[in-house]
């Protein structure tokens, strides 16, 4: 049985230049729902985000949106998720979304989306979870970011006791297999950890 109940999905409210962005997104949730792994995302329904929630809600997927306040306008709050939280700020959105959540997998997004995973690998490296993460690198989107990561380990910054384990999947069929195995190997002593943690973050 698998350990990946609610998959958190990290992407842009835009779609992007590349139409591989939006199809990937659509693919990736009609996987989850196909495989009965239910979508945390950030509520909105334009962009990307519109994207994995309506490839998801198309297919017969369970669909969280969780969303502040001031963004339920301008992300166009989507109304057809089964469950839509809205919060009083960001910071209550993300721990929502951490709570809610088995894994995260970050598509294509601009400076939001990069901020909710460097929180999410930041959290890993300093042992408050356990939880897999993973890139979601469609038409080597991420290449940059994974240039830098490794800058930082050979300048020392990111030292070897500090190291965090970020996957990246460059198919979209790749991804829910790559988080399921990395959570499978987790001990149960992380995962309880996990559980313990999540409201003292």
């Amino acid at each position: 049985m698998s350990n990946i109940k609610n998959v958190c999905v990290y992407c842009g409210s835009g779609p992007g230049t590349n139409p591989e962005f939006v199809k990937a997104a659509t693919a990736f949730g009609k996987t989850l729902a196909e495989n009965g792994v239910g979508l945390v995302y950030g509520g909105g329904s334009i962009g990307l985000m519109g994207a994995v929630a309506t490839g998801a809600l198309d297919h017969g997927g369970k669909v969280t949106g969780i969303i502040p306040t001031f963004l339920t306008k301008r992300e166009h709050a989507l109304q057809r998720a089964q469950e839509l939280v809205v919060t009083k700020d960001m910071h209550e959105r993300k721990q929502l979304m951490f709570e809610r959540s088995d894994a995260f997998v970050a598509f294509p997004g601009g400076v939001g989306t990069l901020e909710e995973l460097v929180e999410q690998m930041t959290w890993s490296q300093l042992g408050r979870h356990s939880k897999p993460i993973l890139l979601a690198n469609i038409d080597g989107f991420w290449d940059p970011l994974l240039v830098l990561i490794d800058h930082m380990k050979q300048t020392a910054f990111i030292r070897p006791n500090l190291w965090v384990d970020v996957l990246t999947a460059d198919r979209v069929e790749d991804i829910l297999p790559m988080i399921e195995a990395a959570a499978a190997q987790l001990p149960e002593t992380a995962k309880l950890m996990d559980q313990q943690i999540a409201r003292g973050l």
